[in-house]
């Protein structure tokens, strides 16, 4: 059974994580009807760590777009254009870097919580379907005119998901890419860069806080639910990109609101 709920939490995991409907919403609704049974400590860390599967997902469908590294004629160069998008990636986890940093246990303590989670599921939705109905002709369509400055900013929009969960990082990216003129699909790709860093710093975090003191049972939890959420983020990569070339994300924000409706009435009840 518990090879069984990890499978599952991480096809949750896979697919939340990149869809903008918040991973952290949906891992608290499905801890309360497929309780994990495992110490609070390792449930924390888990959650966090299981994005680590995510991320290689990402890593392996975009390693041409990511990898600054080629050789030429036997020697290594660089591709500056690819070079110049890390830099701009770094600039943009900076604000959320700091802040997970110095107050993660802090925000956790104090918004960690169902009724905050609805909240910020319903609000999120809400700013998806409004900037979608004043979307217009977008002005940046590739990664190379992603400025600092613009880079900076959508940075400030992933603070606020690192604060507040249920708002979901992509989620919080995407809408802060789209207000700034930026089309849905290369603000899609620069969110899906943003989490390599993003996530892994903060894996590392948490694992670093749990001392790497697993069990066997623990360890083989975390390591299945982690290749199922590699193996869902593949697939749910390759829909969303397909899906943002011919729509827009309102349908994202519908559900939201109505799962943050749903969230919100059955832990008040």
């Amino acid at each position: 059974m518990f090879i069984i709920k990890a499978i599952i939490f991480g096809i949750v995991e896979g697919i939340t994580e990149w869809l903008p409907i918040s991973s952290t919403g949906h891992l608290i609704l499905l801890n309360e009807f497929i309780k994990l049974d495992v110490s609070k400590e390792f449930y924390s860390m888990f959650e966090v760590v299981i994005q680590l599967g995510a991320i290689l997902a990402v890593v392996i469908l975009f390693f041409n777009k990511i990898f600054p590294f080629y050789s030429d004629k036997g020697k290594l160069k660089v591709n500056k254009n690819i070079m110049s998008l890390w830099g701009k990636i770094i600039v943009a986890c900076v604000p959320a870097a700091i802040v997970g940093i110095l107050f993660d246990e802090v925000f956790e303590k104090l918004f960690y919580n169902p009724i905050c989670v609805s909240i910020a599921l319903i609000v999120f939705g809400v700013l998806f379907i409004v900037i979608e109905n004043k979307n217009r002709k977008s002005k940046i369509n590739s990664l190379e005119e992603i400025t600092y400055n613009a880079a900076l900013l959508i940075g400030l929009f992933q603070l606020i998901a690192a604060v507040f969960p249920g708002t979901s990082r992509s989620g919080a990216t995407i809408i802060g890419a789209l207000m700034l003129g930026v089309s849905r699909t290369v603000a899609a790709e620069f969110t899906f860069f943003l989490a390599i860093p993003v996530m892994l710093g903060a894996s590392l975090l948490k694992l670093f806080k749990f001392s790497f003191n697993f069990t066997s049972l623990e360890l083989t939890i975390l390591l299945v639910a982690m290749v199922t959420a590699f193996i869902t983020s593949l697939f749910v990569i390759r829909f969303l990109m397909d899906y943002i070339k011919k729509h827009d994300f309102k349908f994202f924000g519908y559900y939201r609101i109505i799962l943050g409706i749903i969230v919100l009435i059955y832990f008040l009840m």
